[in-house]
């Protein structure tokens, strides 16, 4: 047995740690194993834990549970994602709400070259329908993965359609693999299976709670490098999603509608208050994001590192191997906090070093 994945998923069982306390735990404690070594009186001093937590840890009943979890993953061909780990996602991995445990199924890559969020209403209008269909068929071309929440209305429209185009996509559930919500679209769940893939941090046994779903949001906000709201009106979950991407630092784009149009309310109001940008088709994303031929790489004499810090010298080294990368991605290998990572790219480019591109990625000169 592997007992190392065995306590990371007993973290994530147990009642009332979230992504945050759980990383928490990790870090008084030294490790996630640690987390079940210590007594009851030691836990108790952690800020945060309280008796039932601290209760639940010490009886150690989660991890009988997550016992069963482990025989299922393997039953079922499940990929678990440890958020310390190298192949954890590195779009998700500095941020700080990012699951501790990911559940993958499927052939797509989680580390996709350019990733798209495709999200809105769960009751679209036939404009809107066809404004999604189209937009995901524009797509192709520039070789995406989308990402949605398998949900009602635009995110299946997105989903079926990639499938139909053979787009790679993934689905981020609010549950865990037992059930696939709604029911009506187990069909295509599993055709995204084949050519995409289905993600979730819960646990296989979780149901589609309604607490699930803001926690589904937000792994959708944070895997996207961009994301489009195609309608929804002024409340509900592509709202919120909009904007944990916006505080994510992610591009967010949304298609405009009438005025007076109840379904386009949420995207115009995006628009309004400068949390999106106006959009009309993929080539208008393609532009802002920089999706156009690649830069010839250039050669940079070494005479021009003498004057750089370690950090700085690290971020050329990345760029000198892979010609652009995002922010996220320079972040998930350096581990710098956000203010010294922006104080290093900037100091990069007053020395005329890089150059910062649309869609928050950077380019070496």
């Amino acid at each position: 047995m592997n007992q190392e994945l065995l306590y990371k998923i007993a973290l994530t069982l147990i009642p009332h740690v979230g992504a945050v306390n759980g990383k928490n735990l990790i870090s008084y404690c030294g490790s996630v194993e640690a987390v079940f070594k210590n007594s009851k009186r030691a836990l108790l001093k952690i800020p945060g834990v309280g008796k039932e937590t601290a209760n639940s840890i010490a009886t150690q009943e989660v991890l009988a549970m997550a016992e069963l979890e482990m025989k299922y993953l393997e039953e079922n061909d499940i990929k678990p994602y440890y958020f310390l780990d190298d192949n954890y996602p590195s779009r998700l991995k500095h941020l700080p709400d990012a699951p501790i445990l990911l559940y993958f199924k499927g052939n797509a890559k989680l580390e996709a070259e350019r990733t798209v969020g495709i999200i809105g209403t769960r009751k679209p209008t036939a404009a809107g329908k066809v404004i999604c269909e189209e937009f995901v068929e524009d797509l192709k071309s520039y070789n995406v993965t989308v990402i949605s929440g398998l949900a009602f209305g635009i995110d299946v429209t997105a989903h079926k359609k990639c499938v139909d185009l053979e787009i790679p996509t993934i689905g981020v559930l609010g549950h865990g693999f037992d059930t696939i919500y709604p029911s009506a679209h187990r069909k295509v769940a599993q055709q995204m299976i084949e050519q995409g893939g289905l993600l979730t941090e819960f646990a296989h046994s979780y149901g589609p709670d309604a607490p699930h779903f803001p926690m589904r949001n937000r792994v959708v906000a944070g895997l996207c490098d961009a994301l489009i709201v195609v309608e929804t009106p002024k409340k509900g979950g592509s709202m919120i999603t909009a904007n944990l991407a916006n505080q994510y630092h992610k591009d967010v784009f949304a298609f405009p509608g009438r005025i007076h149009d109840k379904q386009s309310e949420g995207c115009n109001l995006l628009i309004k208050s400068h949390k999106a940008a106006l959009l009309d088709g993929a080539l208008d994303l393609a532009y802002v994001m920089q999706w156009g031929a690649k830069p010839k790489t250039k050669k940079i004499q070494k005479s021009l590192f003498v004057d750089l810090t370690t950090k700085q010298k690290r971020i050329v080294d990345l760029l000198t191997k892979r010609e652009q990368l995002s922010i996220d991605q320079l972040n998930a290998v350096l581990e710098l906090t956000s203010s010294e990572m922006a104080k290093e790219l900037l100091d990069l480019e007053f020395k005329g070093l890089i150059r910062s591109l649309p869609g928050k990625r950077y380019l070496l000169v």
